[in-house]
């Protein structure tokens, strides 16, 4: 098969992208420098081999291997149209390279289709980014200590609670949890028991927690719970559930095990509230928890 008309190996040579056409049987009649630089594969490496048999060996974001199942240049060639993925080659030195590939069938002047040209480029700098921000997003949104969400991710998706409460009428219901005698954990057995028993907490309140809820550390021993299609009816049983959850767990020590027990504060948000307000009520029923007690749950609708 020879090249489309108006196409030069000269000009394909200086893209960065990396090109190759195959024929019919698709095997490879051309492959551009930009190939051999992303891929590590030289043209002598690769031209007249067909692909299931060459070396790119493309697989899938699940690793599913492609070459002879899926493959983007079987389907072009088959349906005559264009097709693009995001996949996987291998590079001649082994590891696995992010590319996102474009195939386009090549017809002959009676329209039939007679091979397909694949244009592939390297995506590991997009990748990359994507991790970097990922990264950053957990610094600037998660608790170092616990993984949970921290004070400024629990104030985002505050807002966004409250604005779907004005707009749809979704109601929520907040939580403010604290640990019970949490100086006197610290003072007996020192700051690292301490950090662990933070974790401990923070691990229940979220692994019990439901795919629409929101746990997230308010600072020091306090944390958040923003819970999604509660009602008067479940609010107290969802919190008394949590209390019960943290009292029942423990954390295992060289001389046995400490539990934790915490204090929850519970009231279900009402339209036209502001945050501030929200907040403090709900920081005042833990207080009220505490003084009737700890361990235990105040709710006010």
């Amino acid at each position: 098969m020879v090249l489309p008309e108006g196409f030069t190996q000269e000009l394909l040579d200086h893209l960065n992208d990396g090109v190759y056409f195959v024929d019919r049987d698709r095997k490879i009649t051309f492959w551009n420098r930009g190939a051999q630089s992303i891929t590590g594969w030289a043209p002598r490496d690769v031209i007249g081999r067909a692909c299931p048999q060459a070396v790119l060996r493309h697989l899938d974001a699940d690793g599913k291997e492609l070459c002879r199942n899926g493959c983007p240049l079987s389907a072009a060639l088959a349906d005559g149209k264009p097709h693009r993925a995001d996949l996987f080659l291998h590079h001649r030195a082994g590891h696995r390279v992010p590319v996102r590939v474009e195939v386009v069938p090549v017809r002959d002047t009676t329209g039939a289709v007679v091979g397909a040209v694949e244009v592939f480029t390297d995506q590991t700098e997009r990748m990359e980014a994507i991790r970097r921000v990922e990264e950053l997003t957990e610094i600037v949104f998660l608790d170092p200590l616990t993984g949970i969400g921290n004070r400024r991710y629990a104030e985002v998706v505050l807002e966004e609670k409250m604005a779907e409460l004005t707009r749809y009428g979704f109601r929520f219901g907040v939580l403010f949890v604290d640990v019970d005698r949490f100086k006197e954990v610290n003072d007996t057995h020192g700051h690292d028991v301490g950090d662990a028993v933070l974790r401990m907490v923070a691990t229940t309140l979220a692994r019990s927690a439901r795919s629409l809820d929101f746990v997230g550390r308010w600072g020091g021993e306090e944390f958040v719970v923003l819970l999604a299609n509660v009602t008067d009816f479940n609010l107290p049983l969802v919190a008394d559930r949590a209390r019960r959850l943290v009292e029942h767990s423990e954390l295992p020590l060289a001389t046995g095990s400490l539990k934790a027990t915490v204090s929850i504060g519970a009231t279900l948000v009402r339209k036209g509230e502001e945050i501030a307000d929200i907040l403090k009520r709900a920081d005042g029923l833990m207080y009220e928890a505490k003084s009737a007690g700890r361990n235990r749950v105040v709710v006010r609708l």
